[in-house]
C-alpha cells in the first residue's frame, strides 16, 4: 500500500466529511463535556498543521499536530476511514505525524483520547508505538472519560 500525506487546507469535501464523522462518533460515545475533538474552524488556526492521507485518489485518514509551548506538540483529529481500518493506515499516519513533529523541532508529542471501549484501538495504537500514560496537560483536567499519553522524540 502506497500512502501519500498532504498538508491539507481542510476544504475538500471528503476531508470535511471525515472530520464530521469523527465529531459525530465522539459525541455519540463520550459525554459532551469530555469531547475534546476540534471542529473545522478550530483546526484552521496557525498553530495547527493538518494532514490528509491518501491511497491513490481515496482519502484513508487524517491527523493534526498542534504546536504547544516548550517544544511540545499535541496530536489532534487522528482518524482513519472505515474502509482503511485494520490495514496499517493508522500506524503509518501516526509515524508520519511523529516524523513531522521531529522535523519541526518537537521534543514530545502529547495526546488525549477516550476511556470508553470505542477508543481501545486508539489506546493500543499509541501504547504500541511507545506512548506512555501521563497526567493531564495544558488546560485538560482529570476526567474519567479521558486518558493522556506522551512520547519523547
Amino acid at each position: 500500500m502506497t500512502l501519500r500525506f498532504e498538508l491539507d487546507d481542510l476544504t475538500r469535501p471528503e476531508v470535511v466529511r471525515l472530520l464530521e464523522e469523527h465529531l459525530e462518533d465522539m459525541y455519540a460515545v463520550t459525554p459532551a463535556e469530555s469531547v475534546h475533538a476540534l471542529d473545522l474552524e478550530a483546526l484552521r488556526v496557525p498553530e495547527i498543521a493538518f494532514w490528509s492521507a491518501w491511497e491513490e485518489t481515496e482519502l484513508v485518514g487524517c491527523g493534526a499536530l498542534k504546536r504547544l509551548d516548550g517544544g511540545d506538540f499535541e496530536l489532534k483529529s487522528m482518524r482513519t476511514t472505515a474502509a482503511a481500518r485494520g490495514r496499517g493506515v493508522a500506524t503509518r499516519l501516526l509515524r508520519h505525524l511523529l516524523d513531522e513533529a521531529r522535523s519541526r523541532g518537537g521534543r514530545r508529542v502529547l495526546l488525549e483520547t477516550g476511556t470508553e471501549d470505542f477508543y481501545a484501538p486508539a489506546r493500543r495504537l499509541y501504547a504500541g508505538n511507545g506512548f506512555t500514560e501521563r497526567p493531564p496537560f495544558g488546560s485538560y483536567v482529570l476526567d474519567p472519560n479521558s486518558v493522556f499519553f506522551e512520547l519523547s522524540l
